[in-house]
Parts: structure tokens; C-alpha cells; sequence
């Protein structure tokens, strides 16, 4: 079924072949940059914006709505066709907006601190549910005010596993909602030839990496496809993404009491940071709780603590806060309201 978000505008011209070709250009314009619903498109005959509604329906239903306490971050939970469930946060800052998008209903990736990963993996999702996410975020920040300039991949799943629909919602973002690739961030676990591909890929994004350990004996328990492309695999694709694109590179840590946060891990990371021509980012985050994982997040000192010692090292490290932990929006929350179990090997 073509969908509203997941037509291209060579469907959509399909659609529509009675009409000239700039009513094509109006609606796709009404779509994209001016985030308009067919009902909101008063430019357009009242009987074609009647048709269209009925031809591209929404992909997403709308279950439910949350927003934080202190109304900066709202968590939309959205039903898929066939039951699954995802969800989408929005962040909202005083004069911009960022989203963070799903890519998957689940995740395989297995991380046990995650929820997403407690909760199993689903189904990919298709490019147009993903940009759906995207669109239905914005037309909810414009309303508020605010204008969506940051996208980033760091939702439910893992973008690199599903990388064809991830890569065509980007591009669908950056030519047709006009953001600058450098506000587009991929976020992956570390798979190695996903990460090597995306520096062959035309536009410039940046890559995030869920690192959380710095040897692999850590990592290996904490992140399970280390085991496939270990750190070494690893940081050689992510030196040839910096070569091929120079863009950012951050490494994102969540802080483990007493599992990664020691000193001996902090000159680990310092030590890899260091290794690229271009240091990497360090972004530190307390680890969030989730209900299939016991072990508690740094405290808020010990998080500075490391941070001061990975500055002192001579790497770029900055800590990372929370938004949304109050509606489990925060980072490795997202689990679409899925009972969460965790199956530990022996």
C-alpha cells in the first residue's frame, strides 16, 4: 500500500494523472516544506485534497502522547500496520527542535542495558514510516514554535541493520525537508561494513557510536556484536568514515556503576579518542534505568569525575543531559511499552 510519506513523487504523479504537473509540485511542496496535511493544503481544489486524503493515508497511528514535566521532551507512541508499536521523542530547545527517530519496531542487537534491546526485535521499519516519524514531529514542534533543524537515529533499533530504508529516509529529508546532512546523525552499534558503506554514501552525515567499553573483553559482554566486529574492526571503520567525510565522530558512553566507569576505563577511551586524526567526541550519559536491568547508572559526580580525567587526557568529552527519563524517553528507554525481559547467557 502506498502510503503518504512513503510515495515518491513518481507514485505520487501516478496517483494523480488526470492532474497538471504543478499540482504534483504543490502537494509534494505542501508535504515536505510546508508540513501541511492534504486537509491544510487550501491552495489545492477541495475535492483533491478529499482524494488525497483518501489515497495517502498515514502510516503511524497515534496510541498516545507524553510529555516531561518540564514540557522540553514529548514521546509520541505510534501503532504500526500489522500491531507493532514504536516510538518517537522530540526535544524541544528555546529556539529549535530536534528528533529522535526509530528505525526499527525492537532491536536483535541484544545490548542488555537497552530496553529496546530487552523488549526483542520486531520488524524494519519502511522509509516512509521513518520519515513519517520525522514529519509528524515537526508539524507538532511548528505548532509549538519551534522548527525541526537536528535528526538524529538513535531511537528504537539499530539504523545500520536496516540500512536501505534508513539511508532513502535521509535522503527524503535532506532534498525534499531541506536539513543540512551535518544535522543529520547516524547512530550504530558498530556494525563494520554498514559504517563503511555510509562513508561511501553522498551525503555527509555524521556517526555516532555506541562504544560503552574500550576493550573487548567489556564490550563483548555489554554490546554482544562486538564479538562479530571487534574494536579493532571497528575503529578502522571509523578512521576510513572520517577520511572519506570529515564529519563528526562521537562515541557515546553510558556510565555503569563499577562496570565502566573506573579510571583504567577512562584511559582506554582516552587512548582511542586519541587515535584518530581528528579526536572523537565523548558523549557521557548516566546509564538510564530500565526494568530488565539491575545494575544503577554513575552518579552525577562520577560522571564529572570521569569526564574531568578524559579532558585532562587530551580528549574532547562533554556529559550529556538527561531529558525525558520522567516519561522513559531518555536515551536506552525506548522500548514502545513492550513488557521488557532479559535473558542472560550462563
Amino acid at each position: 500500500m502506498i502510503t503518504r510519506y512513503g510515495a515518491t513523487r513518481d507514485e505520487l504523479q501516478n496517483l494523480l494523472t488526470t492532474e497538471p504537473r504543478y499540482r504534483i509540485d504543490q502537494v509534494w511542496t505542501g508535504l515536505y516544506s510546508e508540513l501541511s496535511t492534504p486537509e491544510e493544503m487550501t491552495a489545492l481544489p477541495k475535492s483533491l485534497r478529499s482524494r488525497l486524503t483518501d489515497l495517502l493515508p498515514n502510516s503511524l497511528l497515534l496510541v498516545e502522547q507524553i510529555v516531561s514535566d518540564d514540557d522540553t521532551t514529548i514521546k509520541f507512541l505510534w501503532e504500526l500496520d500489522g500491531g507493532s508499536r514504536i516510538e518517537t521523542v522530540l526535544m524541544l530547545y528555546p529556539d529549535r527542535a530536534t528528533v529522535c527517530v526509530s528505525t526499527q519496531a525492537g532491536c536483535a542487537m541484544g545490548c542488555g542495558f537497552c530496553a529496546t534491546g530487552q523488549a526483542g526485535f520486531t520488524r524494519h521499519l519502511t522509509a516512509g514510516e521513518i520519515v513519517e516519524q520525522i514529519v509528524r514531529a515537526a508539524q507538532h514542534a511548528k505548532g509549538m514554535g519551534r522548527r525541526v533543524s537536528n535528526v538524529v537515529y538513535m531511537g528504537m533499533g539499530e539504523p545500520l541493520a536496516n540500512e536501505e530504508p534508513v539511508w532513502e529516509s535521509i535522503v527524503r529529508i535532506h532534498d525534499d525537508l531541506g536539513l543540512s546532512a551535518r544535522h543529520l546523525t547516524v547512530s550504530t552499534v558498530g556494525i563494520v561494513p554498514g559504517i563503511n558503506r555510509l562513508a561511501s554514501r553522498p551525503l555527509p552525515v555524521n556517526l555516532a557510536v555506541s562504544l560503552h567499553a574500550a576493550n573487548d573483553s567489556l564490550r563483548d559482554a555489554l554490546v554482544p556484536i562486538n564479538r562479530r566486529y571487534p574494536i579493532k574492526a571497528l575503529m578502522e571503520a571509523c578512521s576510513n568514515f572520517l577520511e572519506s567525510k570529515n564529519r563528526r565522530l562521537t562515541f557515546e558512553w553510558a556510565l555503569i556503576s563499577e562496570v565502566n566507569d573506573k579510571p583504567s576505563d577512562a584511559i582506554e577511551l582516552a587512548q582511542l579518542c586519541r587515535s584518530f586524526r581528528v579526536p572523537a567526541h565523548v558523549n557521557l550519559i548516566p546509564l538510564n534505568p530500565t526494568p530488565g536491568y539491575s545494575v544503577k547508572g554513575s552518579s552525577r559526580n562520577h560522571v564529572q569525575a570521569f569526564c574531568d580525567q578524559l579532558v585532562s587526557m587530551g580528549a574532547n568529552a562533554t556529559v550529556r543531559r538527561n531529558r525525558g527519563t520522567d516519561i522513559a524517553a531518555a536515551c536506552g528507554q525506548l522500548a514502545a511499552g513492550q513488557p521488557v525481559q532479559i535473558t542472560r547467557s550462563k
